[in-house]
């Protein structure tokens, strides 16, 4: 099985955090900005990419699956160059779980396996789940077919038949997730393995853009696509602070019309 790790990179040419955990991972970046990043990290695939591919996530995601299967690979991970961490949880002797680090060189046969187990439910599409607290971890359920998977962390396999959205950069992964389901009705998410990634704390990236105007816009062009029915506004104000309460979030809630976990 021939598997490609990338991660897309924008205006953080000493930044990328992944490299750190995954040195082998290709960055793709801007040709004017590739001889910095050669610069600052001498030993990285560091991939030029021709003007006017970054600068929109989507654009630039599509870019790398396209290249990357027409180069012949069986599997095409993309994440996110701020990834720092892959974990999962464990049960431990007595009560509760703790937290297993997947090490560097156990990620290739990781993605063999999970890659297969996905090949064999008939999905095209895998990831984690997007949040590292235990509370989050459903046990009774080690894994969903269909369910929300972040952006951080999107695997995909030769066949594969949808594309990124580039008029939804800022909420990719919520379309990404409900485009697969709609086309081949399964993805497969793994509820014991969960990611790291400094999203909100990072220059650059989609950060360059983010805005709580476009983050609203994104929103409802989401909303419009798919419709109320799937895409709706979070409304609770459920265990968040008095800062976040007062804060419009964005990020949506999707009911996916498909039984099953």
């Amino acid at each position: 099985m021939k598997i490609s790790i990338n991660a897309p990179s924008y205006k953080r040419p000493n930044r990328v955090k992944t490299l750190d955990y995954i040195p082998f991972c290709k960055i793709w970046v801007d040709e004017g900005e590739a001889e910095e990043y050669k610069k600052n990290y001498p030993k990285a695939n560091i991939i030029a990419c021709p003007k006017g591919v970054q600068g929109n996530l989507c654009r630039i995601r599509n870019y790398i699956l396209k290249s990357e299967f027409d180069a012949g690979m069986d599997v095409v991970l993309i994440i996110d160059d701020d990834l720092s961490k892959l974990e999962r949880f464990e049960g431990r002797d007595g009560y509760g779980y703790e937290k297993r680090a997947i090490e560097t060189d156990e990620i290739i046969p990781f993605l063999e396996k999970y890659s297969t187990m996905a090949q064999d439910l008939g999905a095209k599409f895998w990831g984690l789940n997007c949040n590292a607290d235990s509370m989050a971890y459903r046990h009774y359920t080690p894994f969903s077919m269909a369910a929300y998977i972040g952006g951080p962390f999107q695997c995909f396999l030769r066949g594969n038949r949808c594309w990124y959205d580039e008029n939804l950069p800022l909420k990719e992964d919520y379309d990404m997730t409900l485009q697969q389901l709609n086309l081949e009705r399964v993805v497969l998410r793994l509820n014991a393995y969960h990611y790291y990634c400094d999203q909100s704390n990072i220059a650059g990236g989609c950060a360059a853009v983010r805005n709580r105007e476009k983050e609203a816009q994104q929103f409802n062009e989401l909303q419009k696509k798919w419709g109320g029915a799937i895409v709706k506004r979070d409304k609770s104000n459920k265990g968040k602070t008095e800062k976040l309460k007062a804060w419009d979030d964005y990020n949506p809630i999707i009911k996916i019309p498909i039984k099953g976990v």
